[in-house]
């Protein structure tokens, strides 16, 4: 394959590029429009065959209604005018089967100062709740006096706020990422490339997630992670290709060559890493949650055609721009690319590995001593689900949330909901079992139970709490425990948290061991050895922990809410962890095959052990640090998003690669490799036979170490 791609590139370079303009333009009419296809449902975050997710259906099956409210409208309880108005719309929406509240309902509906009151509408099941919702924000916003908020509002405000930031995020990075590819290559031509591949990866994956949607709803939050991830791993391949090429025109001048150098052993090393990178996106799928399955497709898709994207373009462009690829630099950038190129032995990665390999126990101790303590903060961890809290300050639905919570008695737009199977004629015992529920720790109060038919009464339980406190969440569980005069299921959103946070539990043990077999069979094809997995593994365990320490420093203990802009929820959104998670360990992965390939390929050279090493970091730790910088910046800009879950994506992802790239790689790496010497290859005969027929490796044009190799691969 490798071979066919470098001779296509080769002898129709042109015709490549043309067909790639081609494509580009047809992707983009295609693909471009997604945002608009992918969905945005409100249930993104739940798992719909849990039972909290039945006990809604049993209720609007029997009720022919939701079973709680989608839109609160909050007024001032002497304002006439805007009461009568707000009451009006709602009343005229065909899809709003019932209203209630009102100065005139019932005390629940007043403020404890009697000052303000609220309406709660329902609307009918199986209505387009999403064009309702946006119906009625349109028209009662229109109304003096009126502020509405409720689950439905609060979750499009969520997307409106995702696609606003979306496109923020683009014009911080962009810039930032070309500066940033300038300064590494140190030159204009060289560092447009990896921008140029992930504007067509970005399109490429835009159009691929459009033909899936066909088939599995995705979730709009997936477009995020297609900008973001798309830059980042479009950046990483095209820095590495990029570089090895320079390379390889240092080594074999330009000409075909050079190009099938670079695609045996730079490309052949993407390949693959795309490949560990898109097993992290298959993890996910295990999950039933929509956003965690989207987010999955999403990084199989963007890994793979980041993939593609760099191994067919590139080529060809190198075939085009020949030395040109270092063209528009200042003849200092040149001297000074000149001078590095020149000095191998001499650069500060070499350097720095030769020094940590003096000391390996103390800088191995010192290392894996600093990212334990990053992590222990995750110890004290808490998660929480997505409500109007996740909102910035001042946006219509937190601020209506606000108020309910703090100024009204008993007032909860999203009650825990008990669906319990029992005839009419069991009135007397649905009464008994309502009392025992008003009786649990954490209730606040109990509704009337109602029968709705079809043998289901309906009983709400209003927490006296807040929806995901801690105390609510277990009163979920107390409730599933009562006795009942017949089958029960509790649903809302209380129990849908709790469903949510058990659905992933029951998950994890298979995502990781999709993902730790993924690298472990990744890194041995790579080099040949179980040990070197086994410490990737172990070093990837540790770069997670100190980035979930550290997200639990920063979002759940509010450290840095000024800085970042934010107000903290006290705990971490609970998908958050699962997908950065399975990301990290991509990635980190990812950063290990490109060290650890240039060391064996250093050691088949004839370098001995440690030498093998400090010329392994010197060729990639710069690449691997700008690399991680670029992908910080790429996903780190949705650190700018004014939702808290989509901050802690962007936070994460950009610590993660940071301590990756330099702790992990600047000290554990060199270390052990020096401590374990020869032991870091043993592998047992018969998986070394099995690598012999089967193994992959960067090394396969490898001259003995030249005297004019570049650093920058």
């Amino acid at each position: 394959m490798f071979t066919a791609l470098s001779r296509l590139a080769n002898t129709h370079p042109r015709r490549v590029l043309g067909a790639t303009v081609l494509f580009f333009v047809v992707a983009g009419a295609l693909g471009g429009p997604v945002a608009g296809l992918l969905n945005n449902d409100n249930d993104s975050f739940s798992d719909t065959g849990a039972t909290s997710a039945r006990a809604i259906t049993q209720i609007e099956q029997a009720s022919g209604q939701d079973a709680s409210p989608s839109v609160i409208v909050l007024v001032d309880s002497d304002d006439s005018r805007a009461i009568n108005q707000a009451t009006a719309v709602l009343k005229q929406e065909v899809a709003v089967a019932q209203v209630v509240g009102g100065p005139d309902y019932g005390k629940q509906f007043l403020s404890e100062d009697g000052t303000q009151t609220y309406f709660a509408a329902i609307y009918r099941s199986g209505v387009d709740a999403d064009l309702t919702t946006e119906h009625l924000r349109d028209r009662l916003g229109r109304i003096d006096g009126v502020r509405v908020g409720g689950f439905g509002p609060a979750y499009q405000e969520v997307n409106e706020h995702v696609e606003s930031d979306l496109i923020k995020a683009e014009l911080i990075a962009f810039p930032l990422l070309f500066i940033v590819s300038l300064l590494v290559f140190r030159s204009a031509v060289a560092a447009l490339l990896p921008l140029l591949v992930g504007g067509l990866t970005i399109v490429t994956s835009l159009l691929i997630v459009r033909g899936i949607n066909e088939f599995v709803d995705i979730s709009i939050f997936a477009l995020n992670l297609i900008t973001g991830l798309g830059l980042g791993l479009s950046i990483d391949y095209s820095l590495f290709l990029v570089s090895r090429y320079r390379e390889e025109l240092e080594r074999v001048g330009p000409g075909a060559e050079a190009i099938r150098r670079t695609v045996a052993t730079a490309g052949r090393t993407v390949a693959f890493s795309a490949v560990t990178v898109a097993g992290a996106g298959l993890a996910l799928l295990v999950f039933p949650l929509r956003f965690l399955y989207s987010m999955g497709i999403g990084v199989t898709v963007v890994a793979l055609a980041a993939a593609a994207v760099s191994l067919i373009v590139l080529p060809a462009l190198f075939a085009v721009l020949e030395h040109r690829v270092n063209a528009l630099a200042p003849k200092r950038w040149r001297q000074a690319q000149l001078a590095e190129a020149r000095s191998e032995v001499k650069g500060f990665w070499y350097r720095l590995s030769k020094f940590v390999m003096r000391f390996p126990v103390g800088t191995a101790i010192a290392g894996a001593a600093v990212l334990l303590a990053l992590g222990t903060p995750f110890l004290g961890v808490k998660f929480t689900g997505v409500d109007a809290t996740v909102l910035p300050e001042g946006s219509p639905s937190k601020s209506v949330d606000s108020i309910l919570r703090s100024e009204f008695v008993g007032a909860e737009s999203s009650p825990i909901i008990v669906a319990v199977t029992a005839p009419q004629s069991g009135a007397a015992d649905i009464q008994t079992f309502a009392s025992s529920l008003g009786s649990l720790d954490g209730a606040g109060q109990v509704a009337e139970p109602r029968f709705l038919g079809r043998d289901t009464w309906q009983v709400d339980v209003i927490p006296a709490d807040s929806t995901l406190d801690d105390k609510t969440l277990n009163l979920v569980s107390d409730i599933r425990a009562v006795d009942a005069p017949g089958p029960v299921l509790v649903g809302g959103q209380s129990a849908e948290q709790v469903d949510q946070v058990a659905s992933i539990a029951a998950k994890i043990p298979l995502a990781l061991a999709i993902l730790a077999t993924l690298t472990f069979l990744t890194l041995f094809l790579m080099t040949g050895s179980v040990i070197l997995p086994i410490k990737a593994l172990l070093m990837n365990v540790l770069t997670i922990s100190a980035t979930f320490g550290a997200l639990v420093l920063i979002f759940q203990d509010g450290r840095f809410e000024g800085i970042l802009d934010y107000s903290s929820q006290g705990a971490l959104e609970s998908t958050q962890p699962v997908f950065l998670f399975a990301v990290v360990f991509g990635l980190s992965t990812d950063y290990a095959v490109f060290l650890l390939t240039r060391i064996k390929e250093a050691r088949d050279a004839g370098a001995g052990e440690r030498e093998a090493v400090a010329l392994g970091l010197q060729r990639t730790g710069r690449i691997v640090t700008a690399a991680a910088l670029l992908f910080a910046i790429a996903l780190g800009s949705f650190a700018t998003s004014q939702i808290i879950f989509i901050k802690e994506l962007g936070v994460g992802t950009a610590l993660a690669v940071l301590i990756d790239a330099t702790i992990v790689r600047a000290m554990l790496v060199p270390s052990l490799m020096a401590l374990l010497g020869r032991a870091n290859w043993w592998a047992p005969r018969p998986l070394r036979s099995l690598h012999d027929r089967f193994g992959i490796s960067e090394g396969d044009p490898v001259d003995h170490v030249p005297s004019r190799q570049s650093v920058n691969a």
